[in-house]
């Protein structure tokens, strides 16, 4: 298991995301989880030059409704780039792996079909101890990670439209 946090990074390696626009679809489910990894991800964005007017937050029920409501406001809005955020724990049924599988697949089908970057934002932990180490704990927050993922990727699709 990681010992370090894992969201350390360099912001110089961000590039500016001023002149971009943000999809965020959050999950409901776990939402004690799931509001932090949003709080997490919205900083970030704002620290990296997003202006809070093209941060577009959208909510759904559970993981599962991510890929749906990712397309939906990819759809309706139009951002640069979407993060998806969501936390499913582990528990006695094979439910969790289903979840897990379907919004994975669900999300790189959207990532290849619209040409725009939808982030995998979901942890997929076995206690609710480790999301929560993983949502601001002593790993980071990979709400964080997902947001810088999401300005890396949009430029690069900037960039290479260049």
């Amino acid at each position: 298991m990681a010992t370090a946090n894992l969201s350390e990074y360099n912001p110089s390696s961000v590039p500016d995301a001023g002149k971009m626009s943000f999809g965020i679809v959050v999950s409901d489910w776990n939402h004690e989880i799931t509001q932090d990894l949003l709080d997490g991800a919205v900083k970030t964005l704002i620290k990296h030059g997003a202006q809070e007017d093209n941060i577009i937050v959208r909510n759904v029920p559970g993981s599962f409704e991510l890929p749906l409501g990712a397309q939906l406001l990819a759809d309706s809005h139009e951002p640069d780039a979407i993060i998806c955020i969501g936390c499913v724990i582990q528990g006695e049924t094979p439910h969790f792996t289903f979840i897990c599988e379907s919004v994975s697949r669900g999300l790189m089908q959207l990532n290849l079909e619209y040409k725009i970057p939808f982030v995998f934002g979901v942890l997929t932990t076995n206690t609710m101890e480790q999301a929560k180490a993983r949502s601001g704990g002593i790993h980071g927050n990979k709400g964080d990670e997902a947001a810088v993922t999401a300005i890396k990727m949009a430029f690069l699709k900037q960039d290479i439209r260049k």
